[in-house]
């Protein structure tokens, strides 16, 4: 297998599940601030010019961090990411889905739209004119998260590929101009938790 990687939030989510599950893939790395995905030869791996692109050893190429961390969890069940069950599957997959929708979304084309607009208005449509709406909208969906937050982890007491994606983009917006909201008392102290992480900081406990 090869993944096709990057700097930003989304290749940054699925290195953090591989790093999690102690799985190493040869890595080609993609010139995102060069626009090396937006044209060939990576339009042939992924046409919609997105990052990460995970290559499997027949040549298929799956894309979207979902699709691309549970087929490694389903490679690599230990340790379990996603769920053991039924139930804990469908729980990490709504609160990923949340996740997803209510911060990751907005947030990123709050980005693109103001701070990052230079960069992106060339390769997709951008609407200026939304960026503070949407930067907004990810921090009343960080908001809702606090109100429904039990912890320690989003899913409970398990950690899972729903805390791996928020904290990815929580993480880059933090260096975007959208940092987390100190009054987040619950979600400040997840992000803690999450950032001494071993796949976060890299170090082997002693």
């Amino acid at each position: 297998m090869k993944l096709y990687n990057s700097i930003g939030p989304n290749p940054r989510a699925v290195t953090l599940f591989m790093a999690e599950k102690g799985i190493d893939i040869p890595r080609a790395e993609v010139d995102l601030m060069a626009g090396e995905n937006r044209r060939e030869p990576y339009l042939k791996v992924n046409p919609a010019g997105q990052m990460p692109a995970l290559e499997l050893d027949d040549g298929t190429v799956l894309t979207e961090i979902t699709a691309v961390c549970e087929y490694l969890e389903e490679l690599n069940p230990e340790p379990v990411l996603i769920g053991r069950t039924a139930e804990e599957r469908a729980r990490t997959r709504m609160w990923t889905r949340r996740v997803d929708l209510k911060v990751c979304e907005p947030m990123a084309n709050g980005f693109r739209f103001s701070e990052g607009l230079k960069l992106f208005e060339g390769r997709m449509r951008c609407l200026p004119e939304a960026a503070p709406g949407l930067k907004a909208v990810a921090q009343d969906g960080l908001q809702w998260l606090e109100a429904n937050f039990e912890g320690p982890y989003l899913v409970g007491s398990r950690f899972s590929l729903a805390d791996i994606l928020l904290f990815s983009f929580l993480e880059f917006g933090a260096r975007v101009g959208q940092p987390l909201d100190p009054g987040l008392a619950k979600i400040n102290g997840w992000y803690k938790r999450v950032s001494e992480r071993e796949s976060v900081t890299g170090k082997v406990p002693a």
